[in-house]
């Protein structure tokens, strides 16, 4: 079951879940897979428990088969609901204990817009060359690392590249402005979404925490009210 929410013009985000049974199974493959070349103190490779395994490298199996079943079932319902996906997903996790039997997550991405071609018989083509060099491939390693990644809940302070969602409420003399408000708001801290001087005060906060300050919007800012 999913569903798909318009959060722009070009925007979307899907509601979806997983099965917990689903990922089980792979689990237990991935950690099959590492417990034949294991080093572990006191056991010969290939010979460590199950329940040692599951010690050592668990959650890195866990979080390794909740990854592959994301990107499967992003797929299957990006595909159900007919969305032209453009690029990656960015996804997050919505159940906070990850052996719940149903894991709930959101992906926010971009879909493809719709374009409609003239008639192009009577214009003229220029072919152009691109030398690709390797500061490219770095740069679209790194964007695809940042695209693919997987948000999880964490118990500490927010800190850069963190995604935080929060309610936030915005007023000016008193009362609240055009745009000022908003209710499970994410954004990722360093991304550029939000306003540098917004995004200072929101570093450093924990789950729960509330917090108060004054800001100063930029002479350019779209809201014409601040």
């Amino acid at each position: 079951m999913s569903s798909v929410e318009t959060v722009s013009a070009l925007e979307r985000r899907l509601n979806a879940s997983i099965p917990q049974q689903a990922i089980r199974g792979e689990v237990a493959t991935r950690l099959k897979k590492i417990g034949r070349t294991a080093k572990i103190a006191g056991f010969r490779p290939g010979k460590v428990p199950a329940k040692i395994l599951e010690q050592h490298y668990g959650a890195q199996a866990h979080q390794e088969a909740l990854g592959d079943a994301l990107q499967r079932s992003f797929a299957e319902a990006a595909q159900l609901n007919n969305l032209r996906v453009a690029g990656y997903p960015q996804f997050e996790i919505r159940t906070n204990d990850l052996n719940a039997d149903l894991i709930e997550y959101s992906a926010i991405f971009e879909v493809y817009p719709e374009v409609v071609m003239g008639d192009l018989s009577g214009e003229t083509v220029e072919r152009l060359a691109y030398e690709l060099t390797q500061a490219d491939v770095d740069g679209t390693i790194a964007t695809l690392r940042k695209q693919r990644a997987v948000f999880v809940p964490v118990d500490r302070a927010a800190q850069a590249e963190d995604q935080v969602r929060i309610d936030f409420v915005g007023r000016l003399d008193g009362e609240i402005f055009q745009g000022g408000e908003a209710k499970d708001y994410p954004f990722v801290l360093g991304a550029g979404r939000m306003l540098p001087e917004f995004e200072a005060a929101i570093t450093g906060m924990k789950a729960g925490e509330t917090r108060s300050f004054d800001m100063t919007f930029p002479d350019d800012y779209h809201g014409k009210d601040v």
